[in-house]
């Protein structure tokens, strides 16, 4: 159903109670997500942001609640990804004389995705568009998460549509912040900037610098995924600006995988000994955790401590893609280390440091290896090192 925002504007996405993997099965939705897109009745009759393309229906029948799709006069698309622009083809089948309002980046991604001459209205930062008693400012952001990405303000009623920024994969029973759990959104929020946006901070920080020097009125931030922060609409964007800071935090996480137990009983030793030391510290076995979840527990931590068996002269495959995602998503101000267990040539625990040397992380000290089983001074050793790097994380913070 429809879902007003304020008088005039309206919520007209759908909800996707179903999904568990986005992004080509790389990112994990525990609690699904949502497609938004906007109207806006004016003057001119304005949609904000489409749906991916299996909810296209949805998105029509919502808008038919309230008007004809084909009395549309605008159409903006913020970004081209297919969840945000997969309607589009349809809609200009239904609203002939629609205009397409696009960044100049997009006026490049949306014949790429579609590969059709549709008319485009490319906009660039500062471009405001009419449309009665409201204009549409926009905001171009490159790289937030695409180079095409915008975002769309709406004057008089002071409403920033934001596309993927502030947005949170997370499938709920109503559209607000103020009417869902509070700890889950924040949660999903941060595991969404953990796994999008965190290579691109420095932008983050500079585009909400940018924002903030508009002066302008913000009443709600609409974005494309997600809730509505209708309550405190600022509290998001402070979120952003800590999260983007990346500041080294004084708390450990251990993540390993185990063959035949050794490395995991050197895992639960290094981790007695952070405890012994102060130090919060999670421990994960990464065969048996979500990745994505994976990620975020790293970027909360300090110190980031990797735990492998040597298998096939290398590492576990589960540790694989974690390492991989580290290098991609270049987070800051960490220091990392890594032990591991063998039984012939030994050489995971040097692979592991050299991973996270190259995704910039800080070695705290050399990695610890044990061959074969640990004996009670092996595990010794393994709490001593846990210890050890617990005051190198103190040292650091």
């Amino acid at each position: 159903m429809k879902v007003e925002l304020v008088s005039g504007v309206y919520w007209v996405g759908a909800v996707d109670w179903a999904v568990r993997r986005f992004h080509g099965f790389e990112l994990s939705t525990h609690h699904g997500t949502t497609y938004n897109a906007y109207l806006i009745q004016d003057r001119l009759n304005v949609l904000v942001d489409t749906v991916w393309t299996p909810f296209q229906e949805v998105l029509l029948g919502h808008i038919r609640e309230i008007m004809d799709p084909a009395d549309l006069d605008l159409i903006v698309l913020n970004h081209a990804e297919v969840d945000h622009s997969g309607t589009i083809a349809r809609l200009v089948e239904l609203c002939p004389k629609a205009r397409i309002v696009v960044s100049r980046r997009g006026a490049e991604s949306i014949p790429g995705h579609y590969h059709k001459m549709w008319k485009l209205e490319a906009v660039e930062t500062g471009k405001r568009i009419p449309i009665g008693n409201n204009e549409l400012l926009f905001i171009e952001a490159p790289m937030l998460h695409w180079p095409d990405s915008m975002f769309t303000y709406l004057t008089g009623h002071a409403i920033l549509m934001p596309n993927d920024a502030f947005g949170q994969h997370y499938a709920t029973a109503f559209r607000f912040n103020d009417q869902v759990d509070e700890t889950t959104l924040i949660e999903e929020a941060l595991k969404y900037y953990v796994n999008i946006l965190t290579p691109f901070s420095d932008r983050v920080t500079r585009k909400i610098e940018e924002w903030r020097g508009l002066n302008l009125p913000l009443r709600m931030i609409a974005p494309s995924h997600g809730v509505i922060w209708r309550a405190n609409p600022g509290q998001i964007v402070d979120r952003y600006l800590e999260w983007a800071a990346q500041k080294t935090s004084r708390q450990a996480v251990v993540i390993f995988d185990t063959m035949w137990n050794a490395t995991a009983r050197m895992a639960d030793a290094v981790a007695e000994g952070l405890a012994e030391a102060g130090i919060p510290h999670k421990v994960f076995h990464a065969a048996l955790s979500d990745r994505n979840d994976l990620l975020v527990e790293i970027f909360k931590a300090g110190l980031v401590v990797l735990g492998s068996c040597t298998f096939n002269s290398g590492i576990l495959p589960s540790l694989a893609p974690v390492v991989e995602e580290l290098h991609g998503l270049r987070m800051k101000h960490k220091l990392g280390a890594a032990f591991g267990s063998y039984g012939w040539s030994g050489e995971s625990v040097k692979m592991l440091e050299g991973r996270l040397q190259e995704a910039g992380l800080t070695i705290a000290q050399p990695g610890l290896r044990v061959k074969w089983q640990p004996s009670d001074e092996d595990l010794q050793s393994c709490r001593q090192f846990g210890r050890a790097l617990a005051q190198k994380l103190i040292e650091s913070t």
